[in-house]
């Protein structure tokens, strides 16, 4: 797991969010799979309002977050 105070599913552009009458599902859309907001898997790639926030507080560095495809 990471210890990037950014690295969450929430904060991943794969991160969904499904409201239906039975309630509320988290999923990603690249696994296909359920998940939680605060869940961390090695294929996070962050949204693109993330990646200015983290570059506004000093994560700008290449290694400071990984972008995957």
């Amino acid at each position: 797991m990471s210890n990037h105070p950014f690295h969450a599913c929430a904060t991943c552009i794969h991160y969904t969010v499904d409201k239906t009458d039975k309630g509320v599902s988290f999923r990603c859309s690249r696994l296909g799979f359920a998940t939680n907001p605060k869940y961390q898997f090695n294929c996070w790639t962050p949204k693109e309002n993330v990646v200015q926030l983290m570059k506004k507080r000093g994560f700008e560095k290449e290694g400071d977050f990984n972008v995957s495809s």
